[in-house]
């Protein structure tokens, strides 16, 4: 399948980056090549550096990206490793850094990833599908009360409890292996009264499983905080989230970096000699113009979020 992704907030992600035709941008979730090929467009003497951990998004650059390969240095990694992965391919401080956080249009309608509730595939949801765990691991080694605290809290679903036990009692018979025995456990698990008519029942716990296997959040403080120590002055981080846990993480660490001062707020003068290193660009998110929204559905819950470096 043609590794095929709409780029969410496109224009108004080129336009917080304000690129200097000289400069080192990081597009830290490749993808389909959607918003780096926009980006090194731009680009004269400058290099567009790009991650992903799902070695189709790095083959399927190489050739969406063939005419410009001179400007650019393609990562098979997670953005997590940002730091080392600059030092190791010797590129110096950089003047823009983008994440588009989630999945891509192409893992969600590639059946066999197993991402979609939509599809029957195996149990899989690994972006980096070299790593050992799946979501197939989680739902049949797991414990109730730890795959119950996964579904409570990367899915913020309220029958967490409840479909934790439908799956290990499920799971006692014979292994959970597909996409759609684990959609009809939790749909029998949810009762009829309490399902959102405008939600698929499984929606939020195939989130929460997703972001377990792939350690979606515990990857977001450590990116923006190596980014802003590898950022210019005038440089610019610039993070589309789709759902309230990641924007809530962005939100928090862009606040922090701009604020500075780490004293307790009675202390009557500041002894932690801390520096804001951020300024926000953004009080209020960026959403998705009407006309995006007709073209792209999907891009309903994407936020943009920007930071320049002080």
């Amino acid at each position: 399948m043609e590794f095929v992704h709409k780029s969410v907030l496109l224009d108004e992600c080129l336009e917080s980056l304000n690129i200097k035709p000289d400069g080192i941008y990081v597009d830290g979730t490749l993808g389909g090549a959607g918003h780096s090929i926009e980006i090194v467009k731009q680009l004269d003497k400058g290099k567009l550096v790009a991650f992903d951990q799902d070695i189709d998004a790095i083959e399927n650059a190489k050739i969406k990206l063939a005419p410009y390969m001179d400007k650019v240095v393609l990562i098979h990694s997670n953005f997590e490793n940002l730091g080392e992965k600059l030092e190791e391919y010797n590129i110096g401080n950089i003047d823009g850094l983008l994440l588009d956080l989630g999945v891509s249009s192409y893992q969600l309608d590639t059946p066999e990833r197993g991402f979609s509730y939509m599809h029957d595939a195996p149990l899989d949801m690994r972006m980096d599908k070299s790593i050992k765990e799946s979501a197939w691991d989680i739902i049949n080694l797991y414990s109730e009360s730890e795959i119950s605290d996964i579904i409570r809290n990367y899915g913020e679903e309220n029958w967490h409890a409840r479909i934790a036990k439908f799956i290990v009692e499920k799971r006692q018979e014979k292994p959970v292996e597909t996409t759609l025995e684990l959609v009809d456990i939790i749909r029998s698990a949810v009762p009829k009264k309490a399902r959102d008519e405008n939600l698929h029942p499984a929606k939020r716990t195939f989130q929460a499983i997703r972001i377990a296997v792939n350690r979606e959040l515990d990857v977001i403080e450590k990116v923006i905080n190596e980014a802003t120590e590898k950022m210019n002055p005038g440089g610019i981080i610039a993070i589309i989230t789709f759902h309230s846990l990641e924007d809530r993480i962005v939100k928090t660490v862009f606040k922090n970096l701009s604020n500075g001062c780490t004293c307790p707020p009675g202390f009557p003068v500041c002894i932690c000699k801390t520096v804001p290193k951020l300024k926000l660009l953004t009080k209020k998110p960026v959403i998705s113009s009407k006309e995006e929204l007709e073209e792209n559905p999907r891009a309903r819950s994407a936020k943009l979020r920007c930071a320049i470096r002080l």
